[in-house]
């Protein structure tokens, strides 16, 4: 994944954390629709290893 990208989607996490959601997805929406199937294939990982960088909540209290 392309360094940009990452710095984006961190970005976008931070954005959601703080619930302003609107400004995640501008900041997010444009790295992803742009992206190889490659690179698309790493931002799927990501947001699936990295969903409590959004949610905010403790990765060890969401697992029961």
């Amino acid at each position: 994944m392309r360094p940009s990208t990452l710095r984006a989607l961190k970005r976008a996490a931070e954005l959601t954390r703080q619930n302003r959601l609107t400004e995640a997805v501008l900041i997010a929406e444009p790295v992803i629709l742009t992206a190889d199937s490659y690179e698309g294939d790493e931002i799927l990982r990501w947001l699936a290893d990295h969903v409590t960088d959004f949610t905010g909540e403790d990765p060890k209290e969401t697992r029961r």
